[in-house]
């Protein structure tokens, strides 16, 4: 049996189960609400960490970066059923809704209490995965989504503050921005986007505001970071690239020796010894 089975169902319905300890990056494009079946899913993003664990459902903002690290349970693996909400769709339901309500944007993962309606809801979805088509009727997939939305609307009304979120977004503050975000790698396009900026506004406020090019920022915030968590907080320069947002080790301990002049495994021994 594979460690980890992931399917997803039109870009709607996604189920995932892993067998073994699993951490990944991701950037949420689109608004997305899970529930976990088995095991528990450890999410952190710029405005701190959230633990959602078997039986619970949780509601993550669109243009989310977040790092999550999936616990498998000590009999059973992690397992989880997600559904993706496209801005178009949702548009589309709360203008039908007549809905005219302005919500105050929220930023941060939304944990709903568990409710029945919920776990009839994500069991429904299940019967999906032993279809082999992977493109659902476009039918079937508008009425699962609308009902999906009602159940979370039924269940706590506070969602309308995600779901019903369609401010064109403006300039956000760059400095605050980076200073939460800095560990998740992206392309810098992609953090131009969510800041509200083109890539040339975006490099030309960094060098602005930052003094410096957002390539050698990011490099020297990140190695700053690894270098605080293996001195201080005793991490294994292993354990500490991927979080601080390098993609490989020999990547992270090459710039690091250049920062430092010395390697990250030097910098574990001196206080291993001690």
């Amino acid at each position: 049996m594979n460690s980890i089975q992931y399917n997803q169902k039109s870009n709607i319905f996604f189920s995932c189960t892993e067998q073994e300890y699993k951490t990944v990056e991701n950037n949420i494009a689109e608004t997305v609400v899970i529930h976990i079946y088995s095991g528990s899913l450890s999410v952190t993003d710029g405005n701190g960490s959230y633990l959602v664990q078997e039986g619970e459902t949780a509601l993550f903002y669109r243009n989310m970066l977040a790092k999550f690290v999936k616990y498998p349970a000590k009999d059973k693996p992690f397992t989880s059923v997600a559904i993706a909400f496209s801005q178009v769709f949702l548009e589309k339901y709360y203008l039908s809704m007549n809905f005219n309500t302005i919500v105050k944007p929220v930023f941060e993962v939304h944990k709903l209490s568990k409710h029945p309606l919920l776990n009839s809801l994500f069991d429904s979805i299940l019967p999906y995965y032993q279809l082999d088509q992977v493109n659902l009727p476009s039918l079937l997939t508008d009425l699962k989504l609308q009902e999906a939305i009602t159940v979370l609307r039924t269940v706590d009304a506070g969602v309308d503050n995600q779901l019903a979120n369609f401010a064109v977004q403006g300039k956000l503050d760059l400095v605050d921005y980076m200073q939460k975000n800095y560990v998740f790698n992206i392309p810098l396009e992609r953090f131009a986007y969510l800041t509200g900026r083109s890539l040339a506004t975006f490099k030309r406020d960094f060098q602005r505001l930052l003094g410096t090019t957002p390539q050698k920022w990011l490099l020297e915030k990140r190695l700053k970071e690894a270098h605080f968590l293996i001195s201080q907080k005793k991490q294994k320069p292993s354990d500490v690239y991927l979080e601080v947002g390098f993609e490989n080790l020999s990547h992270f301990s090459r710039s690091f020796k250049q920062h430092f002049g010395y390697n990250p495994s030097k910098l574990e021994m001196s206080y291993s010894a001690k």
